[in-house]
C-alpha cells in the first residue's frame, strides 16, 4: 500500500492532468474556429484578387459552387446552372470589380461560413461601392466555393 502523501501526490498529479487536458479541449475548437475564419477570408480575398487579375467573370465562374445561388437587386433568386449560364453572359471587359472582406465566420462543422464586406465597381470614370454578402460551404478537395453571392448597390462617385 502506498503512503497516504504519494497518494495524495498521485491524486493531485491525475487531477492537474485532467485539467490541462480539458483546458485543451476548450482551447483546440476555438482556435480550430479561428483558424477557419481565417480561411474563409483568404479564400474571399483570394476571389477579389482573382476577379481584380482576369475578370469578375472568370472568378465568378471558379468560385461558385455547383448549387450556388445569386441574389441580385429586382431580380429572382438565380440557382444553379441558372447561375452558371447568368455569368457566362456577362461582358466585363469595361469594368472591374473588387472586394474586401470586413468579417467572416465559419461554422462549428467546418464546411459553412460567411463573409461580409465592401465592394468597389470602376468603370473608366465612376467607382460604385456597395456591401456584398457570400456564405461558403467547404468542397470535398478542401477548396471554398460561394453558394450564395448577395449585393447591395451603395454610392457612386465619380473618380476614375
Amino acid at each position: 500500500m502506498l503512503p497516504q502523501k504519494n497518494i495524495l501526490s498521485l491524486l493531485g498529479f491525475l487531477m492537474a492532468a485532467f485539467l490541462l487536458a480539458s483546458c485543451d479541449q476548450l482551447i483546440k475548437p476555438a482556435q480550430e474556429k479561428t483558424n477557419g475564419a481565417a480561411e474563409i477570408i483568404s479564400a474571399d480575398i483570394a476571389f477579389s484578387d482573382m476577379s481584380r487579375q482576369v475578370g469578375m467573370k472568370k472568378a465568378f465562374l471558379e468560385y461558385i459552387g455547383s448549387d450556388g445561388v445569386l441574389l441580385r437587386p429586382n431580380h429572382l433568386p438565380i440557382v444553379g446552372a441558372d447561375a452558371i449560364d447568368y455569368l457566362s453572359q456577362i461582358n466585363d471587359t469595361s469594368f472591374t470589380l473588387t472586394w474586401k472582406p470586413s468579417k467572416g465566420d465559419i461554422a462549428k462543422s467546418g464546411d459553412f461560413g460567411y463573409t461580409y464586406g465592401i465592394y468597389e465597381l470602376t468603370t473608366a470614370d465612376t467607382i460604385i461601392k456597395g456591401t456584398y454578402m457570400n456564405v461558403w460551404k467547404k468542397q470535398d478537395d478542401g477548396a471554398w466555393k460561394f453558394i450564395v453571392d448577395s449585393g447591395n448597390p451603395g454610392i457612386s462617385t465619380n473618380e476614375p
